[in-house]
């Protein structure tokens, strides 16, 4: 069964990424596992389903979910205004054509899930490298924000889709409302619930070895660019909820068959989750707009329902996609950034 996928999954190879591991359920139960390729390269070590990765973006979907459940609670509206909650984000700048103006509209809670703040995700901006410098490397969640928020904004908020560090923003909104440390949160009310043993958002450097090799496609081969979390991971305290997960495909499909079934969010909340909110204005900037609209965090079915999957993808080329419809949850696990198989990866699903 499968061949097709396989073969396909396979051709990944040939292009030049070093392994890959998918796997899929449907209602309960894993009609795939495939996995091919080496987890390390130099030492021709074959991919065995135990490697642990640097998730990147697949962390936004745990974080969103993560802040929906403290919106289950009633403790925020997605109408509220960031600053009151975050004062630091009240009196926002905004580039224009005449220079940098003070914005017009506030920034609101729901812009930070659908990506359209007006954040960039410039992770080496002024601001942030004084935050860096001045927090001697650390760069604490909550704190980072306070120097986040004098960066200008890109464009008014709501004004249009803009991939940022909206949800690096939203792990510290979940640190503020639950009044916990974002990954201790995350550990206590996803992680240890679904069990994910070998996920984290705060990896102690004792651990570092536990994390599989990860590679940079460059100039037509996979280069070793060591363990840690490429350019998102801003300080030693920092726990980017856009980019700072880590997982293991045994792990991480554990997590999406809870969010399927309704473990972690109400039946309502996650079709909330799911439903597409941008506006035609929007989407002019939206990257998948052809075939999916966007939610809150993920990628999600249009009015045609084309396709019925919501998910989001990785840096390093790791996929999800969840369709509660059909009762189907995948995830492709890999590593290596800038992939060339980085555009094909949806065909998995399709």
């Amino acid at each position: 069964m499968f061949e097709k996928t396989k073969a396909f999954c396979d051709s990944f190879l040939e292009l030049g990424v070093p392994g890959f591991d998918l796997a899929v359920y449907q209602d309960g139960k894993c009609i795939l596992r495939y996995m091919n390729g080496y987890s390390d390269l130099e030492n021709k070590v074959k991919m065995t389903g135990d490697e642990r990765y640097n998730i990147y973006s697949c962390s936004k979907v745990i974080t969103c979910v993560a802040a929906m459940q403290l919106w289950e609670k009633g403790l925020f509206s997605l109408e509220d205004k960031l600053s009151d909650y975050m004062p630091e984000f009240k009196d926002m700048t905004v580039k224009t054509e005449n220079g940098i103006q003070k914005a017009e509209h506030p920034i609101l809670i729901r812009h930070l899930f659908e990506m359209t703040a007006g954040f960039s995700y410039h992770c080496r901006s002024p601001h942030i490298i004084t935050a860096i410098s001045e927090t001697d490397g650390r760069c604490p969640t909550r704190e980072t924000m306070k120097y986040l928020a004098k960066e200008p904004l890109l464009f008014e908020p709501g004004d249009r889709w803009e991939y940022s560090l909206c949800h690096d923003v939203l792990a510290a909104l979940v640190e503020i409302i639950s009044g916990e440390k974002f990954e201790t949160y995350v550990k206590k009310n996803i992680f240890d619930i679904v069990g994910m043993s070998r996920s984290s958002f705060m990896l102690p450097e004792e651990e570092l070895n536990t994390i599989a090799e990860q590679y940079r496609f460059e100039n037509g081969r996979a280069v070793n660019v060591g363990k840690n979390i490429v350019s998102y991971k801003l300080g030693s305290e920092y726990a980017s909820g856009g980019a700072g997960g880590i997982s293991t495909v045994d792990d991480y499909i554990k997590f999406l068959e809870a969010l399927r079934t309704h473990k972690l969010l109400k039946v309502e909340t996650l079709k909330l989750m799911m439903t597409d909110r941008l506006t035609e204005w929007q989407k002019r900037t939206y990257w998948t707009q052809a075939t999916h609209g966007y939610g809150l965090g993920v990628r999600c079915p249009k009015g045609n329902k084309q396709y019925t999957d919501f998910g989001w993808g990785g840096a390093a080329c790791a996929y999800l996609a969840v369709d509660v419809e059909n009762k189907i949850s995948l995830f492709f696990g890999a590593h290596l950034l800038s992939s060339p198989a980085q555009g094909l990866r949806s065909m998995l699903y399709r």
